[in-house]
């Protein structure tokens, strides 16, 4: 490549970036790329492809594109497009709740309940309602955990126990109250019509009515879960995509030391 050349490109690429101003970064920055997929309720043909181009443009999409289509069932088509958003989010004016607490490994929370709690501590999951998933709780709480982070049954100083999924919210508490649980643990992968938010509020209702809501630390998990979702829903924390057994432990470690009052002054 010639200097000439590669000054040429250097130029044309803007690196120019306004935080207050952001758009999706397809080629080059600022561009506004942005790739969509959707179904609509249409015959697979011309009219039905321009049905697609015209709702992105209504949606703030400059040049829509379809770039591939397929049918789905008779009167239902699928549409995989590309279009350029004319729309930008002012990234510095963000704030989204996070969890509070510091993630610990394995051995070190195992060490934390034993200097902060002085005993074991029992933690009690399960996917429950008709959710039928396990690979969430099981990545949580069983002994060998997912992508190198060991689940809570491995830990020295927690009592853990997966109850599986399609668990009734009734057993899932008569559980908790036989084990004398501290903590629970619900996963919830099921999100058609809302069902995950229906069965979320009725496990916290159902704790409130029998007096244990105050007594146990309650975290629910999933992919289409925020810690903001799981506060408005009368959780103490939500976990989402990319969370292992050392945050979830970790919080709950943190929380409950925080309760009893025997937690560390925090350092600068």
């Amino acid at each position: 490549m010639s200097a000439g050349l590669y000054s040429m490109e250097a130029k044309d690429f803007d690196t120019n970036l306004d935080l207050t101003k952001v758009k999706p970064y397809g080629d080059t920055m600022n561009d506004g790329k942005t790739q969509l997929s959707f179904t609509l309720p249409v015959p697979c043909n011309d009219e039905g492809i321009e049905a697609a181009k015209q709702l992105l443009k209504k949606m703030g999409f400059e040049n829509p594109l379809v770039v591939y289509y397929k049918e789905l069932t008779e009167g239902f088509t699928f549409f995989n497009c590309y279009g350029s958003t004319i729309h930008t989010v002012d990234y510095t004016s963000i704030h989204v709740p996070k969890v509070e607490s510091h993630t610990m490994d394995m051995p070190t929370t195992d060490q934390y309940i034993k200097d902060y709690i002085g005993r074991k501590i029992v933690i009690v999951g399960a996917s429950t309602g008709t959710d039928a998933h396990t690979v969430g709780i099981d990545a949580i709480m069983n002994m060998k955990g997912y992508a190198g982070h060991y689940g809570l049954e491995r830990y020295e100083m927690i009592e853990a126990l997966n109850m599986g999924s399609q668990v009734p919210n009734e057993e899932f508490i008569a559980k908790a109250i036989e084990l004398n649980a501290d903590a629970l643990l619900v996963s919830q992968t099921v999100t058609q019509k809302d069902v995950h938010i229906k069965n979320l509020t009725e496990l916290v209702e159902m704790l409130e009515a029998e007096g244990l809501r105050d007594k146990v630390i309650l975290c629910c998990g999933g992919a289409r879960i925020t810690h903001e979702l799981a506060k408005e829903l009368g959780y103490d924390a939500g976990f989402g995509m990319n969370t292992y057994a050392d945050d979830v432990a970790s919080f709950i470690v943190e929380e409950m030391a925080k309760r009893m009052g025997t937690a560390p002054a925090k350092t600068e």
